[in-house]
């Protein structure tokens, strides 16, 4: 049976993962050890080029966009479409948000952000358009004062990860990713950020003690390691081709198809009857 209500690559987590999950099972009688954070922490920051004090363990990518308050931004703008979350949040916070609505193709370089904004949150790939931004367009966002935030929750679903900033150190670009979805890991909770210590420092800030768990710290380690990086880019090259049937099977009975690289389909058809 496929759910299609969730965003994760398998049912399971690969059996070497489950592995050594198990394994670390009877630690669970212990709090989370500095030396776990330390292993996690070093597996992300050499998975990405970065220096150890570039990376944040989080509980999932959501728990990063929980903590965009942390920011106190005075006006967030979000480019739209896109995963609702940072609206959720930034909204419960009673932080002003302003959505930057791309229209069809959704592409970034008709992003209208207002002058005044201080935080722009942008997928890449965008959930749930799967277009997938060039860096460059991303990079044009930066202005004197502002951050932006780049949720690459699906980055290493795309072959290659071409248009990824994880792996560039700059002063007000902050990276959010996901391990749950390459991984199948929604239930543990798992990912990082990556940005200057500065910025992450106050992203964290008044966090509850032991935010991460030995089995997520032990995950991140696992799913950043050379042999895994290597299992999720091959994995990525059979997405993509299994993406490229779909769109085509799509476009054959005359539906349109926004273009994209990740692993989800968008499309739009006045003729639902017949495409059921």
């Amino acid at each position: 049976m496929l759910d299609f209500a969730v965003n994760v690559r398998h049912r399971r987590p690969p059996a070497w993962l489950v592995q050594r999950l198990a394994a670390r099972l009877p630690d669970l009688g212990c709090y989370p050890s500095r030396r776990d954070e330390a292993a996690a922490v070093h597996a992300v920051a050499a998975r990405h080029g970065r220096g150890p004090d570039e990376v944040a363990l989080l509980a999932g990518a959501a728990e990063g966009f929980a903590l965009l308050g942390n920011l106190h931004p005075t006006r967030a703008a979000l480019i739209a479409p896109s995963f609702t979350e940072p609206d959720a949040v930034l909204t419960a916070a009673g932080l002003p948000a302003h959505h930057v609505v791309l229209p069809p193709p959704f592409h970034l370089a008709d992003a209208k952000v207002p002058d005044d904004a201080d935080l722009v949150v942008v997928g890449n790939p965008t959930n749930p358009t799967s277009v997938l931004h060039p860096r460059e367009q991303i990079l044009a966002l930066r202005r004197p004062g502002r951050i932006v935030v780049v949720d690459e929750a699906f980055a290493d679903s795309v072959p290659g990860e071409p248009e990824s900033l994880a792996g560039t150190a700059l002063p007000d670009v902050l990276v959010l990713r996901s391990l749950t979805k390459t991984w199948s890991l929604a239930g543990l909770r798992v990912g990082y950020a990556l940005g200057p210590p500065d910025l992450l420092a106050r992203l964290t800030a008044r966090r509850a003690h032991w935010p991460v768990g030995t089995l997520q710290l032990a995950a991140i380690a696992a799913c950043c390691a050379p042999d895994a990086v290597a299992e999720a880019a091959a994995e990525a090259l059979r997405l993509a081709e299994l993406r490229g049937q779909m769109a085509n099977a799509l476009k054959s009975v005359g539906i349109d198809v926004v273009d994209g690289q990740a692993p989800f389909v968008l499309f739009s058809t006045p003729r639902r009857p017949a495409v059921a």
